[in-house]
């Protein structure tokens, strides 16, 4: 039996990057094994890198520190070329949403400091002359993009790693994962080993070694084709003359790629109807195989491009390539631990190969070593989908994600596959009163109320369709009451003899007193907020916690680890317990009608009791999130729908109606309070965050406490305020810049319109505290001047919460 301190399983740019990292960083005993060549999972795919285009920071980064490695890096450490070629890469359309989305890309990579161009049709022909311009309204380009030759960049990564002693067998199967003794034992078809970490990074075959270990993967292998010319003469005499290599283009709306190959041109189409490929395990005999070529399903996408670039129809198909890539749910890589097992870790699920390997690698690495990911990782983090995403929900996804694999991305994005997995047992009577539904964690919650059944959200990155209605549930929560389901929430129960110590312990925050509720963050190591939980003291024996739906399986490993020498039982307790949220000020009134407990002296803010409500036993938290008299109703969901009809039956005379998480969205940002993912991340800490006052430092020890005073004490620490957009026609949602004049300062994190106060708003970080001056925020493309708001509009004594 052969011993690692590290087994990844699978190769590819994924693993292979890993290994490279992980060498790099110190670890010793660092083993790869893989079932085909090194190189099976990278050599294939023939797209660029997509250097910088993506909606959010982190896969922008994950690409970018690809680029940088290959370009640059590696062939300083081998002496040997990668096969770079930084050719630039442009996106065009037809579309005038599409220009939105692009216009909203460039303004993030203002931030993040990544150049994007936003094109006129004009531009287009002096960058790609082969390209009509027929129809197109414009582009966008970013000039760093290039394509790398995989086997290269692959092998030069698996020998600087194994020159720092990192150890590969090729050609050897895993056929069994166990776990012993502390330990992962991995049969394969050469020898055994025994491993202290494990990692899958087996790409096609992700799903099958997950299965090993007891985990299940949400990824599908989708087959994908690309066919690759002969010499085409507008190409050749552009080589003659010296030209620049042409830059890659994409045409999102008829959903093709092209890019230059020597004298030649590729052409990959993404067909909408997704041919997946050997869901429930790869056939044993397959290995870096491709499949017989099927240009009948694509051969109007071919067409469509021919037409845009009519040099494709003077070179003559050379080959035609047909093979698997990956697919998740959202299209993004799973990266990090995986949920319930120790020293066990995920890289797989990336449908980009190359493109995002190297920098997956890092980005793994980093985590491994220090506690933490080097940025925030919700949109990559393992443990985002849950047991709900069964076979059904990732082929659908798969299909979904494939088809819509250029689709526009809006803010607020709703997609249909997949739904349903989780409902509330108030589901159908908020259907039945006019809910949008959405989906969070496979939960289906109400967006917002419409008084038209069958009701839709019409998606735009301008003022959507659903404002109005919003507006109307927002009247209702500040004038008279509004009932909610909010079951969606994550629900912990820590009960027994040291439960009180277990929350003490257990992050920023102390225990609040008994019958009283406090919020809580775990910190990161280096100090950032990785998770966030209202818990309430049920008893010195009994603590409840709630938190965001996104992060149960995050947030109940922090639970169980943290439980480790502590006489508690931690409780999932999502699917059992159902929340109705009551709010507003005729609240107390409807409340009182259905229990006997004093509701005004005798139940204060912020404090909970376990009441009877029609008849139901109920855990009642005086808590609001949205600015207004409230109760949160947690109850055994059996009893949810007989509390709910109650409580509607009593507020109906009074004009109680609905809302939904747009309107909580409006209201609680006009409180300024911060929601967990976006405001609230790793990469930033509690006092960075404006939210110091729940940090309990003194006497205390915590994760991540030093770390978070070293960087307090820090003046390039960063800040968040809220602003007041002077805008009335655009709405922020996230992600765009904040200037000082023409320097980039910060960036929005969330915003929606307060209507309460008649204010757009938002939340964003300035990692230039001085700047405090002369704001504006660039919302696609167009500036608008922003000020600082010193109090939050709404209600800033928190009258209304106490009366």
């Amino acid at each position: 039996m052969s011993n690692a301190q590290v087994l990844i399983i699978g190769g590819g740019a994924m693993g292979v990057s890993l290994m490279y990292h992980l060498t790099k960083a110190g670890w010793r005993d660092v083993v790869l094994v893989e079932k085909n060549d090194l190189t099976h999972g990278s050599t294939w795919h023939a797209a660029g890198l997509c250097t910088h285009f993506a909606h959010n920071p982190t896969i922008q980064e994950l690409r970018a520190t690809s680029v940088r490695l290959y370009r640059d890096i590696l062939p300083e450490e081998t002496g040997q070329n990668c096969g770079f070629h930084r050719s630039g890469a442009m996106r065009i359309t037809s579309n005038p949403d599409r220009m939105d989305e692009f216009r909203h890309v460039a303004g993030l990579s203002d931030f993040t400091g990544y150049p994007l161009e936003v094109l006129t049709p004009e531009r287009i022909a002096e960058l790609h002359p082969l390209a009509k311009l027929d129809g197109l309204l414009g582009g966008i380009y970013e000039p760093d993009d290039g394509h790398v030759d995989p086997t290269l960049a692959t092998n030069a990564m698996a020998q600087v790693a194994t020159r720092n002693g990192a150890k590969i067998s090729r050609y050897n199967a895993v056929q069994s994962i166990r776990r012993e003794d502390g330990k992962w034992i991995v049969e394969t078809a050469k020898e055994t080993f025994r491993a202290t970490h494990i990692v899958n990074a087996a790409g096609t075959w992700g799903w099958e070694i997950g299965h090993m270990m007891g985990l299940n993967i949400p990824s599908v292998p989708v087959l994908h084709q690309y066919l690759v010319t002969d010499a085409v003469p507008e190409v050749t005499e552009r080589i003659d003359a010296k030209l620049p290599e042409l830059p890659m283009i994409r045409d999102p709306e008829e959903s093709w790629y092209v890019r230059q190959e020597r004298d030649g041109l590729i052409l990959g189409p993404y067909e909408k109807e997704a041919q997946v490929w050997s869901v429930d395990g790869v056939p044993p005999e397959f290995g870096a195989d491709l499949m017989p070529p099927d240009l009948d399903r694509v051969e109007h996408i071919i067409e469509a491009a021919m037409e845009r670039i009519p040099a494709l129809m003077n070179g003559g198909v050379k080959t035609v390539v047909n093979g698997p890539i990956t697919f998740t749910p959202d299209a993004n890589p799973l990266i990090g631990p995986a949920h319930g097992l120790e020293n066990a870790w995920l890289l797989t699920g990336s449908s980009m190969g190359v493109m995002e390997g190297g920098g997956s690698g890092w980005f793994l690495a980093h985590w491994m070593t220090h506690g933490a990911p080097p940025m925030d990782a919700l949109a990559v983090d393992s443990r985002r989908f849950g047991t709900w995403a069964d076979r059904d929900y990732r082929v659908e996804k798969a299909i979904e994600c494939f088809g819509l694999q250029f689709g526009v991305h809006y803010p607020f994005e709703e997609r249909p596959a997949g739904r349903g997995k989780r409902l509330s047992p108030l589901h159908d009577l908020m259907v039945e009163r006019g809910a949008v539904m959405g989906a969070a964690y496979g939960w289906e919650r109400p967006n917002w109320f419409s008084d038209k059944q069958g009701d839709i959200a019409h998606e735009s990155f301008r003022r959507p369709n659903w404002f109005p209605h919003v507006a109307k549930e927002v009247e209702t929560v500040t004038t008279k009451a509004g009932l909610a389901d909010l079951s969606v929430f994550s629900k912990f129960d820590i009960t027994g003899p040291e439960a009180r110590a277990f929350i003490d312990s257990l992050g920023a925050n102390r225990a609040p007193a008994n019958g009283r509720i406090g919020l809580t963050h775990v910190l990161t190591p280096a100090g950032g907020v990785l998770s966030e939980f209202t818990v309430t003291m049920l008893s010195d024996t009994h603590a409840y916690l709630t938190s965001a739906a996104a992060a149960q399986e995050i947030d109940m490993d922090q639970l169980t680890a943290h439980a480790k020498g502590f006489d508690v039982a931690v409780t999932n307790r999502c699917d059992e317990l159902a929340v109705i949220g009551l709010m507003g000020p005729l609240s107390r009134d409807i409340l009182s009608q259905h229990t006997l407990v004093d509701l005004d002296d005798g139940f204060p803010w912020l404090s909970a009791q376990v009441i009877d409500v029609a008849g139901a036993q109920v855990r009642a938290l005086r808590v609001s999130y949205l600015g207004e008299l409230g109760w949160e109703l947690h109850m055994d969901r059996t009893d949810a729908e007989q509390v709910f009809l109650a409580l509607e039956a009593t507020g109906k005379p009074m004009g109680t109606g609905y809302y939904g998480a747009y309107a909580a969205n409006s209201m609680r940002l006009e409180k300024g309070y911060r929601g967990w993912g976006g405001d609230l991340t790793t990469e930033r800490t509690l006092h960075e965050a404006g939210v110091g006052m729940f940090a309990r430092t003194k006497d205390r020890a915590f994760t991540g406490r030093e770390a978070m005073l070293e960087r307090k004490a820090k003046d390039d620490r960063w800040d968040m305020v809220l602003l007041e957009i002077h805008d009335p026609e655009f709405d922020p949602f996230y992600a765009h810049s904040v200037l000082q004049g023409d320097d980039i300062v910060g960036v929005v994190t969330s915003g929606a319109h307060g209507h309460r106060t008649g204010k757009t708003l938002a939340l964003a970080y300035l990692r230039d505290r001085t700047a405090r001056d002369n704001l504006t925020v660039s919302i696609l493309g167009r500036r608008t001047q922003a000020t600082i708001l010193p109090v939050a509009p709404f209600d800033p004594e928190n009258l209304r919460l106490k009366a």
